[in-house]
């Protein structure tokens, strides 16, 4: 593939760098924000080289390239002579609506994936190996290796408030060290402390310090900002447009000090009793909600996530549903959203298998051989939707069916995990350290959703004229 020449075309078809208001990449996407998307060439970039399909989705124009997508990325941004090329939205300049929500969540959250799922693999592999020892009778959790790569697979959600704090506040387009200080703050043990001694009263400037408590199950949990989500979401927020207004106020001479300076005197206060609660008391409701559809029916609640994932990847709104399941593991230990998701993961690799042993067409062998690897090691499914299974719907049907019953299994069997990661072989052991019989069912769950696509998609065929029916 020539990359530049991939790069310089999908640069000419999308109008230009005039009609480029933004650029940014996930895994296997680019993804456009442009001026006017009537001035895009859709045809013409689809049939580019290393382009596998473009999609328009929640305000964007993307387009769709596997694992090719940095070096395409790299070289599109030499081409708009960096990013001072894109032109810069500032906060309350964007887009209103759905759309442009679900932009900002994608950028918040995606720059964060990768290490959330090394942290995954991580806390997987300690998991099957502190299990394997049980049998052995060997307590290897007190083992200090164990410790301490335990403590590196947790940093990513420990300190998740510094890490969003940068993420967030690049997405929002204000200092990314405030917000990463406002972050680390909330994270600090003086802090911590503070906060998770409810039986005292605290004060700041005269104003009553937000805590409390809450009761899941048989456990008492109360107020702690390290492993949260909301609230310092809220706190760059409030950075975002704080910052705005000081720079109109203070003389341009005394910015550098003034703005940061002034930014944190206040809200450090207004996280502390206003913000910081709040996003505490919102995250407690979202998964007090989330746990409550899955009490309703946890079969039919993991069977509709594991149907609908293929889908929701489609429309690349399945980055607005990561702060759910990344806030169920600050608030209760735990999440099973992303096992459905593993189901929808499996079941995709399981179609693309079933057209690679099925179509004699060398082209389409291979891109579904690579998607089936892509989809069942790291739970990257872009490939194996675009490259075949989309392609020739039928696949793709079998997949959406196979995933729901996968994600069916997993929630009559009450499957957790006590990580977040992209659902893949490589992170399968993180579902196994709430107990064996929900560890069985994950597995069941995931091979009934593999099998099940590949022998479908096998036994229906390839559906498209110049393949192999």
């Amino acid at each position: 593939m020539d990359v530049k020449k991939t790069a310089g075309g999908i640069l000419a078809y999308v109008g230009g760098k005039e009609n480029i208001k933004e650029v940014s990449h996930c895994f296997t996407r680019l993804r456009f924000v442009l001026a006017d998307e009537a001035r895009a060439d859709k045809e013409k970039i689809q049939e580019l080289e290393g382009v596998m399909q473009v999609v328009l989705a929640g305000g964007q124009f993307q387009v769709v390239l596997g694992a090719s997508v940095t070096k395409v990325y790299e070289e599109l941004l030499a081409m708009l002579n960096q990013e001072s090329s894109v032109q810069e939205q500032k906060p309350g300049n964007e887009r209103r609506g759905v759309n442009s929500l679900l932009q900002l969540i994608s950028k918040m959250f995606t720059p964060l994936i990768p290490a959330i799922a090394a942290s995954g693999l991580i806390k997987g592999l300690l998991t099957a190996v502190r299990l394997v020892g049980a049998e052995y009778g060997a307590d290897l959790a007190a083992n200090d290796t164990y410790i301490l790569l335990y403590a590196a697979s947790q940093v990513i959600f420990y300190f998740m408030p510094v890490f969003l704090g940068y993420t967030a506040a690049k997405a929002m387009n204000c200092s990314e060290i405030a917000a990463m200080t406002v972050g680390g703050f909330l994270c600090s043990p003086w802090v911590n402390e503070i906060i998770q001694d409810v039986g005292t009263d605290t004060r700041i400037f005269g104003i009553p310090v937000g805590k409390g408590s809450w009761t899941i199950g048989d456990a008492t949990r109360v107020f702690s900002y390290t492993e949260s989500v909301i609230p310092i979401l809220l706190a760059v927020f409030a950075l975002a447009y704080l910052e705005r207004l000081l720079k109109k106020v203070v003389p341009e001479v005394l910015q550098i000090i003034l703005v940061p300076g002034l930014s944190l005197l206040i809200l450090v206060p207004l996280s502390l009793c206003l913000l910081g609660p709040a996003g505490i008391w919102i995250g407690n409701g979202i998964q007090a909600g989330y746990t409550m559809m899955m009490n309703v029916n946890p079969a039919f609640g993991g069977a509709v996530i594991g149907g609908l994932w293929g889908v929701f990847v489609i429309f690349g709104a399945h980055r607005a549903l990561l702060p759910v399941g990344l806030n169920d593991v600050a608030v209760s230990g735990r999440q099973n959203l992303l096992a459905f998701a593993g189901a929808a993961n499996f079941s995709q690799g399981g179609a693309a298998l079933g057209v690679m042993l099925k179509t004699k067409n060398k082209e389409m062998k291979s891109v579904a051989a690579s998607a089936v690897v892509s989809a069942v090691l790291v739970g990257v499914t872009e490939p194996a939707i675009y490259g075949c299974n989309l392609r020739l719907k039928t696949p793709m049907i079998c997949a959406l069916i196979c995933g729901a019953i996968g994600g069916g299994i997993m929630g009559l069997g009450g499957v957790y995990g006590d990580s977040f990661a992209n659902n893949g072989v490589l992170t399968i052991f993180s579902y196994a350290a709430f107990g064996r019989k929900p560890f069985l069912f994950y597995l069941a769950g995931c091979g009934i959703a593999f099998f099940g696509a590949a022998v479908s998609a096998y036994l229906t065929g390839v559906r498209e004229k110049g393949e192999n029916q």
